[in-house]
């Protein structure tokens, strides 16, 4: 590509993931039924949530945000990809480019607040239950989740208009399937240590507390239980943290695998970035649907009314003389 400046760049051409051409429709498919996946599963708790009153808790209230911001950062890049895929059409334009990373960054962040909100939860739940409904409530709920979105807005716009100030005389090739921030630092020509003081001081402020917030949460409990262990109190906090510990565990786990273990950075970026965008937000639904009886009970009894309405629709006649004979 030729060289070009920002006042004449236009488009960034996304690399995309390394596959080979032979591999590209199997590798679509795959992608293409892993959001699908993504985006019903997460929509389903979403809608359960709403629909059973037993739900309407912190706990679950926390959840349904989780949920969003799955849909939304999957969102985000992964239509793209396989669009790119799909069709060879590997450019993005200059706006597209700088509306993908702000919204990146904001999902990627509010993702890092909720795990931290839902494990303050799970510690008032466990270390204070007899306070949990004076100090868990709605007003405090919503105000948390409001804050967050604030936070994570003006986080995501901070990083967007430092890095729209800089210039890309260099070559506009991507090698990612997105537009990350580390990647276009890269690519610009201009002064970038703002950007990176930046990144290492608020983004630090920023990202470190939460992770404070869900190691101490979960030191506090540990600490609880282990003061008179039984195996009644364990599986009752097994139960009760088990999927929110695993979605931490995946969450910071593979962040801390891919950045310590990978030799190359655009490598490791890249599978850091398809387990975030890609992986993790498909298995959360599964894992507070299989690990929590709560949502299992909500997903049958959402089954059961389906069905319901299902059979009245092809038994009409039949469904008005049970109406008829439940009124008399």
């Amino acid at each position: 590509m030729r060289p070009q400046n920002q006042s004449s760049m236009s488009e960034f051409l996304l690399l995309g993931l390394p596959i080979l051409p032979e591999h590209q429709g199997v590798f679509f498919t795959l992608f293409l039924g892993i959001y699908l996946t993504t985006v019903l599963g997460n929509l389903l708790i979403i809608l359960l949530i709403r629909l059973d009153s037993r739900l309407h808790t912190p706990m679950y209230f926390f959840l349904s945000h989780l949920a969003l911001t799955d849909v939304s950062s999957s969102s985000v890049t992964v239509p793209k990809m396989l669009m790119n895929i799909q069709t060879q059409q590997q450019s993005i334009s200059y706006v597209g480019c700088i509306s993908q990373l702000y919204f990146f960054i904001l999902f990627g962040s509010l993702d890092n607040f909720l795990l931290a909100l839902m494990a303050y939860d799970r510690y008032v739940a466990i270390c204070h239950p007899l306070h949990y409904t004076t100090i868990m409530r709605e007003e405090l709920c919503v105000r948390l989740v409001a804050v967050s979105w604030i936070i994570a807005c003006d986080h995501a716009l901070l990083h967007t208009l430092l890095l729209a100030r800089l210039s890309f005389c260099a070559n506009n090739v991507i090698t990612h399937f997105f537009c990350g921030l580390i990647v276009l630092l890269k690519l610009s020509c201009s002064d970038i240590s703002l950007n990176e003081m930046v990144i290492f001081t608020e983004g630090g402020m920023l990202y470190f507390p939460p992770l404070a917030i869900v190691l101490g949460s979960y030191i506090c409990i540990g600490t609880i239980i282990l003061r008179a262990p039984s195996t009644k109190r364990l599986l009752k906090a097994f139960s009760t943290c088990g999927s929110h510990l695993l979605v931490v565990s995946l969450y910071y786990g593979t962040l801390a695998v891919v950045y310590f273990l990978s030799s190359s950075w655009d490598s490791k970026n890249i599978i850091a970035s398809v387990m975030y965008t890609v992986v993790t937000p498909m298995l959360n639904p599964f894992i507070y649907s299989l690990r929590n009886r709560d949502i299992k009970q909500a997903l049958e009894m959402f089954v059961n009314r389906v069905n319901l309405l299902k059979w009245k629709s092809l038994n009409p006649l039949t469904a008005v003389r049970s109406t008829v004979r439940h009124m008399y």
